[in-house]
């Protein structure tokens, strides 16, 4: 058997094979991403393109070629549909969980209603689990994904616009207090170190060490959608203060800022406004590049919450909400006795300290019961048949209770949202409980791609 022929893992009929990529596949991978994610304004995504080049070419600290699928014409050749896993790890507050990130899915249109992506769906869902990862994630277009065990239940994006009008100039007599330089290798325990403070406001995160930043750094290709820029800010005696990144170029006609993080003790209302006038510096310059573009004002895409928006709001006239991540969760007892030590801090620093009591949840189809002793979980354990109304005491439909455990809305958000997200009167006690493990948070993920 050829090495080809070891890569197939089903024949699907049809004359189409489903199988794992290898190095060899590069250029028609490139070619097909990059033709069936183009805009409808564009007739080729080389951002995305090149992203996948990256992936297929160049060392990645938890990706490799295999990591894709390909579902192939055989009597052609080509590639008729694709997707693939990036491994990651994230953190739920401090505690650490592997994740499967599903990406770059793609289908060309004459193969479409075929169930394509969803046997590769299998296929690297089969793979995260045997990785074990708790959560799959994707970000992609609304509701499709919800077919494959996917509820969008986390920030993904959004941020705040300020225009040219808003940036503070600089007096006749005043000279920049801040400086920006090009982030280097040396700067690796700086950044590390300043991205961890950050993550602390988020409930998830991306876990990142010093090798993912050394990747992001100097492993990507310029002409990636995944690039960035890193600026390290100096003060004038050269001591770094802080760290952003921005795109390759502008979006349309603003500047996008998508990391900025000061270190402990640096007041943002001093740094803030040498960093407006930087981005429209690099937005200038990156517009001259482009005949048909204008720097106009910039985005600080930074999420739903950052302190530089408490310190700028009237410099911040529009704001755009986040998008969402999808997650799926296959074993949600398993993902909760994962985090219990932090379900145990929760209940330890309410007014609920020292519960003992139960939980019995029912997603309708299916439920979980969880059992407090003197505030500690004692146990948590799927309930296969929650069948009468009487024995649940708090219901979520479908896969709502996600929206829940990761802190995008709260029960109360839920249940204005849902007429069948309720509970009886009876279980306000249980209301309490619910609202004490899972108060609503924010989060901004970096995933890694």
């Amino acid at each position: 058997m050829n090495k080809k022929n070891k890569s197939i893992l089903e024949d699907l009929g049809d004359g189409l094979t489903l199988r794992r990529a290898s190095v060899d596949d590069t250029e028609a991978l490139v070619k097909f991403n990059g033709e069936v994610h183009q805009d409808p304004d564009e007739d080729f995504a080389e951002n995305i393109a090149e992203w996948v080049r990256d992936l297929m070419t160049k060392p990645h600290p938890t990706f490799k070629p295999e990591d894709f699928t390909i579902v192939e014409n055989t009597q052609t050749g080509k590639i008729v549909s694709c997707l693939n896993l990036i491994d990651q790890t994230w953190a739920y507050e401090d505690i650490e969980f592997g994740v499967g990130r599903v990406e770059l899915v793609g289908t060309h249109p004459d193969y479409r209603r075929r169930g394509l992506i969803r046997k590769q769906m299998g296929v690297v869902h089969q793979w995260s689990a045997e990785r074990g990862h708790k959560v799959q994630v994707i970000t992609g277009i609304p509701w499709y994904y919800r077919q494959f065990g996917y509820e969008m239940g986390l920030n993904l994006g959004g941020g705040q616009i300020g225009y040219v009008v808003h940036i503070p100039k600089l007096q006749d007599d005043e000279e920049e207090v801040y400086q920006f330089h090009p982030a280097k290798k040396k700067d690796l325990a700086l950044i590390t170190r300043l991205y961890k403070q950050g993550a602390r406001r988020s409930l998830i995160s991306s876990a990142r060490g010093e090798d993912i930043w050394a990747y992001e750094l100097s492993g990507r290709s310029r002409e990636s959608g995944y690039w960035s820029e890193f600026r390290i800010i100096e003060n004038l005696k050269g001591k770094p203060v802080g760290v952003l990144a921005h795109n390759r170029d502008m979006r349309g006609t603003v500047m996008r800022l998508h990391w900025y993080e000061l270190a402990e003790g640096i007041s943002w209302l001093d740094v803030t406004p040498s960093v407006l006038r930087y981005l429209q510096t690099i937005g200038e310059a990156y517009a001259q590049e482009k005949e048909d573009k204008e720097f106009q004002g910039f985005f600080l895409g930074l999420g739903e919450e950052h302190p530089v928006y408490e310190v700028i709001p009237d410099r911040l006239p529009r704001v755009i909400p986040p998008y969402a991540w999808y997650v799926r969760v296959v074993d949600i007892p398993d993902f909760i006795e994962h985090i219990r030590p932090l379900l145990e801090e929760r209940i330890a620093r309410s007014p609920i300290v020292g519960h003992t009591g139960e939980l019995w949840l029912s997603f309708y189809t299916e439920g979980i019961k969880m059992i407090f002793e003197s505030g500690k979980l004692k146990s948590v354990e799927r309930w296969e048949k929650p069948d009468t109304e009487e024995e649940a005491m708090i219901a979520f439909p479908n896969l709502t209770f996600l929206q829940l455990l990761f802190g995008y809305r709260s029960f109360d958000e839920l249940r204005n949202s849902y007429a069948d997200c309720y509970y009886e009167g009876k279980y306000q006690d249980a209301a309490a409980v619910l609202r004490v493990l899972f108060p609503k948070k924010s989060s901004n993920v970096w995933g890694l791609g």
